[in-house]
């Protein structure tokens, strides 16, 4: 393996010898005919012509050589059970799901979507989706019906797999009442529902609907599904992801791209080896789920941790406590879950026996010093940035330790990962700007293998918003600030568009303000990111309503802000919920409309709020920092 730097030059001189080198590294039913189709930019094919399976890539070639080995290790700290499946148990399980998913009638090319708790049953369905040409949606079980029923109408599910319930911190979260009520607002209905029942929570059955996944697999136990060989470029799953509308986009993944990325990635950044195991600590409903929970580890023939709970939940040494009990040698988490270990009891990160542990990796939201120096002096540990979107599906931004183990620097994610033509550009002029300037994150094309090929049914909605917003450019934007040192590492400073980014998850204000708008007694509303010690950043709305005798008193004020929360809890789920809701009597805003969201961000955070010229009422600004300041 020669340096990073003349890796990362080949990837990007040379894409089609570059990923030709790689493509090695799954299995191929058939050969491709050409690495790289970039005719119609900015639409890139992968390995055209070539025929491959996720399912097998991550399942079936596995089983000759690793068939006795764990795979799939389930830990729920909160129904208290621990289970594990082997390459070759989970193979089984994976075929029965299949032939459910066939005698319900799910082809290739049908949509299931896939509404689930942490639990085995949305890993098996994933995959049997992935072996029969299926294309999943996976949808976090947070989200609520308004949100649901809007990615049920995008992608049109032939069928919907879901349970009665999750659990948070002992709790249930019942599941099975919000779906009915998506299926209820959605103009595409499903034709069936496959139903796990965990015995957490009560749920009522649709009559010629809904169907138990317990009975279908008794009936399907001995079934032997044949992997539908799919050509590279046909989809994988959809994962949608909130922009600065109101509609979701659908993230649409290829096969082949993505199955090669997976597989170079765990070994170039991540160092996994066959035979190991992984514990990513985030959630299937994410982009972290799919491609470091499922996908990568199982692709690189190593046993992943599927874990349901808090991690504080018996107490804040339960991670570690799995290290210990797995032997885990990677380890992938989010700075947000660091930061609410920090107020436990440090000696839990000495209690347990890390030796297996070589490096614990972050991502999702900027990573800080403190918090980095913390859990690595803690653990004594190497702790490893990096950074990408649920688009990219795998690192933008990393330090490459299976290429080169160069020395990271705390606050930044690292050096463009190979294959990624990673440029930084003025937003005005759309000019390449140099070290020490701050421009927008942003990637020439091709992108590489393994990210998104498009937006689900919506080429234009592709073009338009991520590759046309720099001026004079045609090139993939992050929508993110950065800057780059003379090193060439790279710092994210923050979202230049309407979206924040709450402990990893990606939220739209749009969103958040149609949510809050449905309420009958809101006539106007802003929502902003503010920064959070905590999450990284928080929600807080600020909102004009229509009868101010509904909010004169303290305790009035304080109930209506209860239920414009519980308003977005119903319709977008709690992780969406604002951290407040203020009251004011007109919203900052220039003399032609514009809202000054900016200038009222800026208030938040203590900072100044800008040039102000053009706003139309001074007033409303002091108003929003007499909110801010209670």
């Amino acid at each position: 393996m020669d340096n990073y730097a003349s890796f990362h030059q080949r990837s990007i001189r040379d894409p089609a010898t570059f990923w030709d080198s790689q493509a090695h590294r799954i299995h191929w039913h058939a050969p491709y005919d050409r690495v790289l189709d970039y005719s119609r930019p900015p639409f890139a094919r992968w390995f055209v012509g070539g025929r491959t399976n996720l399912c097998y890539n991550a399942v079936d070639r596995h089983l000759e050589e690793l068939g006795s080995s764990p795979a799939l290790i389930y830990v729920s700290t909160e129904t208290g059970q621990e289970k594990t499946w082997t390459f070759r148990e989970l193979y089984r399980e994976v075929n029965r799901m299949a032939g459910i998913l066939r005698s319900l009638g799910v082809a290739k090319g049908d949509r299931v979507l896939i509404y689930m708790p942490m639990v085995p049953e949305a890993a098996f369905a994933m995959l049997a989706c992935a072996r029969i040409g299926a294309i999943h949606s996976v949808v976090f079980g947070g989200f609520a019906s308004v949100s649901l029923a809007t990615r049920i109408d995008d992608a049109k599910p032939r069928v919907i797999v879901s349970a009665d319930s999750g659990s948070r911190a002992g709790k249930a979260v019942p599941y099975k009442h919000l779906l009915d009520e998506a299926i209820r607002l959605s103009k595409h209905p499903p034709e069936k529902v496959l139903l796990v029942d965990r015995g957490l929570a009560e749920m009522s059955r649709v009559a010629g609907r809904d169907v138990d996944y317990a009975a279908l697999r008794a009936e399907h136990m001995n079934d032997e599904v044949p992997c539908e060989w799919l050509e590279s470029s046909e989809p994988s799953y959809i994962l949608y992801t909130s922009g600065t509308t109101g509609k979701p986009k659908g993230v649409q993944r290829d096969t082949g791209g993505y199955a090669v990325a997976l597989a170079a990635s765990m070994e170039l950044i991540y160092c996994g080896r066959k035979g190991e195991t992984y514990f990513a600590t985030s959630d299937l409903g994410w982009v972290v789920g799919h491609s470091y929970i499922l996908y990568g580890p199982l692709i690189a023939g190593m046993s992943t941790i599927l874990y349901e709970g808090t991690p504080i939940r018996p107490d804040g040494g339960i991670w570690w406590k799995l290290v210990e009990q797995y032997r885990v040698t990677t380890m992938f988490s989010a700075p947000t879950a660091i930061r609410v270990l920090k107020k436990q009891d440090p000696a839990l990160l000495r209690k347990y026996d890390l030796s297996s542990l070589r490096v614990l990796f972050l991502a999702g939201e900027p990573l800080d010093e403190p918090t980095a120096r913390w859990i690595s002096e803690g653990l004594g540990k190497p702790v490893v940035d990096n950074y990408w979107q649920t688009e990219t599906g795998w690192p933008i931004l990393a330090i490459q330790r299976g290429v080169e183990p160069l020395p990271g620097k705390f606050g930044s994610p690292g050096l463009p990962v190979y294959g990624y033509d990673v440029r930084l550009f003025d937003a005005a002029s759309g000019e390449e700007v140099g070290p020490g300037t701050k421009g927008v994150v942003a990637i020439n094309g091709p992108l590489p293998p393994g990210c998104m090929t498009t937006v689900w049914g919506d080429d234009a909605r592709f073009v338009s918003t991520y590759w046309s917003s720099l001026p004079g450019q045609q090139a993939y934007s992050t929508f993110d600030w950065g800057i780059r040192d003379e090193d060439g590492y790279y710092f994210i400073l923050g979202r230049t568009d309407d979206v924040i980014n709450v402990a990893g998850h990606r939220l739209g204000t749009r969103e958040i303000e149609e949510s809050i708008s449905s309420h009958p007694n809101v006539a106007e509303v802003a929502v902003v990111g503010v920064t959070d010690s905590l999450k990284g950043q928080v929600a807080v709305a600020f909102t004009v309503v229509k009868d101010v005798a509904q909010i004169e008193t303290p305790e009035q004020r304080t109930a209506h802000e209860r239920d414009i929360m519980r308003v977005v809890d119903e319709q977008l789920g709690a992780v969406a919920r604002p951290a407040r809701v203020h009251f004011v009597t007109a919203l900052p805003k220039t003399r032609s409309g514009k809202l000054l969201r900016r200038s009222i961000r800026a208030l938040c955070e203590g900072q100044d709020p800008g040039d102000l010229t053009t706003i139309e009422d001074p007033s409303t600004l002091e108003q929003i920092l007499a909110a801010v300041r209670g």
